[in-house]
Order: C-alpha cells, then sequence, then structure tokens
C-alpha cells in the first residue's frame, strides 16, 4: 500500500512538472510576440521556473477550496498560444477555475469560452509604439526599476530602458554600477546576464544596451546624441520635487516627461496606481509616484471606506530603515535618525497619512500617522488603526479583502495572505502595493486593526512602473474582467 501511495504520489508530481515545462515556452512566446503577460490568481509567470508555476497553481486551492490543476490550464494557455492578440494581462487560471468550475455553459468548447472572455483583444492588431525611458538615478528603487524593465526584455517590450544618469565618473565606476546591478543582498541575484561596454560606456543585460551617462544636473545631457528621443524620464534621486527643479528634465534633448519616484511638492500630482491613475492625462509633463507607504495604505483605505466607510483613523508604519539613516552613531540633521540604523529602532515622522488624501481626498483630515524605522533591510508594516462607519466582524473584513486582491480593480495593487507563520522576508520580492495580514485582523464592533505588509522596494517599484506606463499611453487590460 504505501509503495503504490509513493508511485502515485511521484506520477502526480511528474505529471504537474511536464505540463509546467511545457508551459514556458508558451508563455514566452505569448510575451516576446504579443505583449501578453501570464498569470495564474495574479501571480505573473514571465521568466517563471517549472516549480514556480506549479507553486502558482497550488495558491488557487488556498482561495478557491478546489484544486486547479495543470492539466486544467494548460489547454487554455495552448490556445491562447495559436491567437493573435493585442497586449494584455491573461489570467489563465481564472480562466481555467471558471471554465471548469464556473460558469461556462459548454464545458466542450474553449475556444468560444475564450473568444466570450477576451474577445477586447483576440484577433486585434498592436498600434501601441514602444516608449524610451531613462533612469536618473541609480540607487535601491533606480536599479530595481532597471531589473524590472531588463526582464520585459524583447521584441514586443513597450518600455525600453535607453540609459541611465548618475553623478560621478571615476575609473571602475562602470564596473561598480554593473556590479550592484548583478547581485542584491536583500533582492538576490540579476536573472540574466549583465556585461559591460567600456568604450561606450555602457551595461548589456539580456539584450538590452543601456547607456550609462555622467551628469551633475538634468538640463546639461543631450539624449538624441545617443539615439533617444521622447523619453520618460524616472527621477529617483529625490534631489528635486517641485515643478521647478524637475523640470530641468524637461529641458534636456530628447526627453518629453519625469516622474519623481517620492512625495511631490506644490502642485504636482501625487499618483497612487490603481487609485488615482486615472488623473494621468496625455498633457501632463511632471507627476509623482508618492511615496512607498502612501502606495501601500492608499488602496486599502479607499477599499474599506468605499465598503464600511471610515471617520477616522491613525497609522503607524514599522518600516525598514534605509539609506538616510546612519549605520552608525553620527550627526543627521533630522530628530534621532543619526542613531545607528542596524541597532536601534527610531521613532520618526511620516507623512504618508496626509499623503492619503492627495490620492484620495474623502479622507482628507480624517488620518493621522508616525513611523518607526527598525533594524531590517527590507519590508514594512503599516498598522491601520481605523474607525469605521458601522459595525462589523473579523471574518467580513477579511471575506471583503480577500475578494478585493483577487477580483477587483485593485487586484495589482492588494495582495492578500492567511498565513498563521508568515513574516517579513517571506514578502521580499512581493509585486502587489500592499499584502493583508488577515490573521493579525482585529475587530471590534466598528473599530478596526489592520496589518498591512509592503515590500518598500520592490513593491513600490512595481507601482512606479505602472504609472510610467501610464504616462506611455500603453494599455495592457486585465483578463478576465
Amino acid at each position: 500500500m504505501n509503495q503504490q501511495f509513493e508511485q502515485e504520489l511521484q506520477s502526480s508530481w511528474q505529471e504537474r512538472q511536464e505540463y509546467a515545462e511545457m508551459m514556458l515556452p508558451l508563455i514566452g512566446k505569448l510575451y516576446r510576440n504579443h505583449a501578453v503577460e501570464i498569470s495564474v490568481y495574479g501571480r505573473p509567470l514571465l521568466n517563471a521556473s517549472a516549480i514556480d508555476v506549479i507553486k502558482a497553481h497550488r495558491k488557487v486551492r488556498l482561495h478557491e477550496g478546489v484544486k486547479l490543476r495543470l492539466r486544467e490550464s494548460y489547454p487554455i494557455l495552448h490556445a491562447l498560444s495559436a491567437m493573435q492578440l493585442a497586449p494584455a494581462e491573461i489570467d489563465i487560471g481564472k480562466l481555467a477555475f471558471d471554465f471548469h468550475y464556473g460558469s461556462a455553459v459548454d464545458k466542450d468548447d474553449l475556444q468560444a469560452y475564450l473568444h466570450s472572455k477576451l474577445g477586447d483583444v483576440i484577433d486585434k492588431d498592436d498600434e501601441q509604439q514602444p516608449q524610451d525611458v531613462v533612469l536618473y538615478g541609480f540607487g535601491r528603487i533606480g536599479r530595481l526599476l532597471a531589473r524590472l524593465l531588463i526582464e520585459r526584455q524583447g521584441k514586443s517590450n513597450k518600455l525600453r530602458l535607453r540609459a541611465i544618469v548618475v553623478r560621478g565618473g571615476r575609473e571602475g565606476d562602470l564596473e561598480k554600477r554593473a556590479s550592484l546591478l548583478r547581485r542584491d543582498s536583500v533582492h538576490g541575484p540579476f536573472n540574466g546576464s549583465i556585461t559591460i561596454d567600456e568604450e561606450r560606456n555602457a551595461i548589456k543585460a539580456n539584450g538590452s544596451y543601456i547607456q550609462v551617462i555622467y551628469a551633475d544636473s538634468p538640463d546639461q545631457i543631450d539624449y538624441t546624441q545617443y539615439g533617444i528621443d521622447n523619453a520618460i524620464v524616472v527621477d529617483n534621486t529625490g534631489k528635486w520635487r517641485d515643478e521647478d527643479g524637475l523640470g530641468l528634465h524637461l529641458k534636456a534633448k530628447g526627453t518629453a516627461k519625469a516622474i519623481l519616484t517620492a512625495p511631490g511638492k506644490g502642485s504636482i500630482k501625487n499618483i497612487v496606481h490603481g487609485v488615482n491613475h486615472d488623473a494621468i492625462k496625455a498633457e501632463d509633463k511632471i507627476l509623482s509616484a508618492a511615496s512607498c507607504t502612501t502606495n501601500a495604505i492608499t488602496p486599502v483605505l479607499k477599499a474599506l471606506d468605499e465598503e464600511f466607510g471610515i471617520s477616522s483613523g491613525h497609522v503607524e508604519t514599522v518600516h525598514s530603515y534605509t539609506n538616510d539613516q546612519n549605520l552608525i552613531d553620527n550627526y543627521h540633521k533630522a530628530d534621532r535618525r543619526g542613531r545607528s540604523a542596524p541597532l536601534n529602532m527610531v521613532i520618526t515622522e511620516t507623512g504618508a497619512a496626509k499623503a492619503v488624501a492627495k490620492a484620495y481626498p474623502k479622507l482628507s483630515g480624517k488620518l493621522t500617522g508616525n513611523a518607526i524605522r527598525v533594524p531590517t533591510p527590507n519590508v514594512s508594516l503599516a498598522i491601520l488603526n481605523l474607525t469605521l462607519d458601522k459595525d462589523t466582524d473579523k471574518v467580513a473584513i477579511n471575506e471583503f479583502l480577500h475578494n478585493t486582491a483577487l477580483f477587483s480593480a485593485l487586484q495589482h495593487q492588494i495582495d492578500y495572505t492567511g498565513s498563521k507563520e508568515i513574516v517579513s522576508t517571506d514578502l521580499v520580492g512581493s509585486r502587489a502595493a500592499a499584502i493583508v495580514d488577515s490573521q493579525a485582523t482585529i475587530v471590534s464592533e466598528n473599530r478596526l486593526t489592520l496589518y498591512v505588509w509592503y515590500d518598500n522596494e520592490f513593491g513600490y517599484s512595481c507601482q512606479v512602473m505602472r504609472c510610467v506606463r501610464d504616462m506611455a499611453g500603453l494599455t495592457f487590460p486585465s483578463l478576465p474582467a
């Protein structure tokens, strides 16, 4: 009996592995030829391994209570690979589950089902033009943005990283920049190949040719001499945060727009994708992608306010230390931040609570906020203490947020976990802006305490990329709707 069980277990695993291995070239082909990105219940499979594909399918059972087999989703992927598709994000997990266990009337007619769900992108021409992108600055966020841009390299890629701009240019600088992109103590090794071209002062990564430009001011650069034109400049230095400062980018030859990876000042629109990205207009030249914390809490707050109403609240962020703090005790112009970041919890201020109102004005004046910097290098936690407009309970809150994470317009911003064992390092590399920790939810009548994790580096960088895509006028519908 034990031997038979072991053989069945091995046979089942081998079947899953074989289906996953058959899926990988189709996933790559769909992206390279059509700019179609495949996912399973929100988990992207671009550049995934066979094991990643299997794990993504296993996750479906946690959401639906029913196993989704790879042999059930593979026919959908195979059918998609034979279609003429416009750029889109297609969740084959949701399609497969719905086809086999949900709304499909004719379970034998897969083609008719797919046409009913994907009609907006089937047999449509791709008329969207590629957009040049320049990274101004190459620190923590800049290098993660580079990874995100490079992982989509291919002939159908719409956002093309053409250059990075940094200060200096000392001997050995190029190799050090490439090395920092190649290896990361938090996010691990770069997924691919990186070499340098010293003669042309460039980095070559997975087929991308990235010019490295040295400059002390944005308006000193002529991008056109590198074949770059009409570029979107992503300023991740934080040095210029108002319209005058960021406007320097627009004085450079070859640029069209600029976006800041920090809260903008003055009249600059602060965009939290998923919440107020509809405010991005074709005529906008300068935008801000707000802060990592604002991106984490605003989508969750918006969802809760629309469903339950929020009358007041306090946001406490438990935030990993950043490069702004000192490694050891030393002078710092800000209070407490001069003390050693790896050795202390440091109470400091955050503008995230007030910044929420810039993206979601309904909560203006309703929130207070503070922050504690803690000795971890990445992944932070926002604790939302909210007074709601009506009484509720833990089950209702968690069910609502679970459905929001899977099936709402905020599915790319909000993720959800039911694990009792999850800790911060488990969430390094999360592409969502926020991950609701349902096991920690506390509800008493109309008082709610919600714990929201966020990868303050990678998750935020994914939000920035969504803003850049909208600034470029690119559309990638998420299907099924």
